[in-house]
Formats: structure tokens, sequence, C-alpha cells
């Protein structure tokens, strides 16, 4: 089994964020207002939260969760140390979701990695589905956007359990 003494600090971290930055992709693949902001973002961080309390996830996505769940209640921003650029947010957000996936490959244990990617797919989709997109009061608005399936596509190829070889 997996646990938090195979990472290092920063790789803990690192893990436990990810599924807050995996909300943050689907909130900048299609921008609305702020509303919807919120409303993805309290998506991603109630399915961390829930982790924390679901044995169901497996150990070590429960110990992750837990970790984060503890420090959002001492009031610690689970996002520090992560700061993407404002004019390459999108892609630093990608790159940052393609090294955790590469801390899973090198360290994790094949089930528990498992369990972690489908941890971080639960809470890009969650995301996706918590607002609606476009329309006008929400007449003719879509629960999940192209710009959004499309992002939730990447994080699924990113998540992969093989992980795509380098694009060059």
């Amino acid at each position: 089994m997996t646990s938090k003494t195979d990472f290092t600090e920063e790789e803990w971290e690192r893990l436990g964020r990810a599924p807050l930055i995996a909300g943050m992709a689907i909130s900048f693949a299609d921008p609305g207002g702020p509303i919807e902001a919120i409303k993805e973002s309290s998506a991603a961080l109630k399915t961390l939260i829930d982790a924390a309390n679901d044995s169901a996830k497996g150990e070590f996505v429960q110990a992750i969760a837990q970790d984060v769940a503890a420090k959002a209640q001492k009031r610690e921003n689970p996002l520090s140390g992560f700061k993407p650029d404002r004019h390459n947010a999108v892609q630093d957000i990608l790159d940052e979701l393609r090294a955790v996936n590469a801390l899973l490959v090198e360290k994790a244990a094949p089930e528990d990695a498992a369990d972690y990617r489908e941890w971080i797919k639960t809470a890009a989709q969650k995301s996706a589905l918590a607002a609606k997109e476009g329309g006008f009061f929400g007449i003719g608005a879509e629960r999940v956007s192209d710009r959004e399936q499309k992002m939730l596509d990447t994080l699924g190829e990113i998540f992969a359990a093989t992980p795509p070889a380098p694009q060059r």
C-alpha cells in the first residue's frame, strides 16, 4: 500500500491539491460568472471532503483527503504552493496535473494510483456538472459545455492508467 511516507512533503501537498486544480481546470475551460466559479470550486472541494470520510475510495485517497480536510479546518489554503501564471493558467494547470500523474506512476502502487485517478476524474466531473453554462438566466443553458467536455477529455488522457508519451 502507498502511504505518505512514500512522498516528500511537497509531493504529498501536490497530491492533495490536485482535485481542486482539476476543478479549476473546468472553470478555466469555460469561464462563466462568479457564481458558476463558486459552484464549480465548491463541487471539487466537496469531492475532496467526501473522500476523507469514504473508505471505499481506498486508504491512499482517504489519507490524502483527510490531510487536506484537516488543513482546511485550520483555515490553511489547500492550494498554497500553486500559483498559475494568469497569462498561461490553463497550461500551468495541465502541467501541474501531468506532474501529479507522473508522481503516481513513479511512487504509487497500481491499485492506489487507480483509486486516485478515479478520484481526480470524479472531482472534475462534479465540477463540470455543478453549474449550467450559457443561456439567459438558465434558459437555454447546458449542463456541461463543449469546452468543459473537452477539458474532461484532456484530464482523462492525463490521468489514463498509462500516461501518454510527452509531445515534442
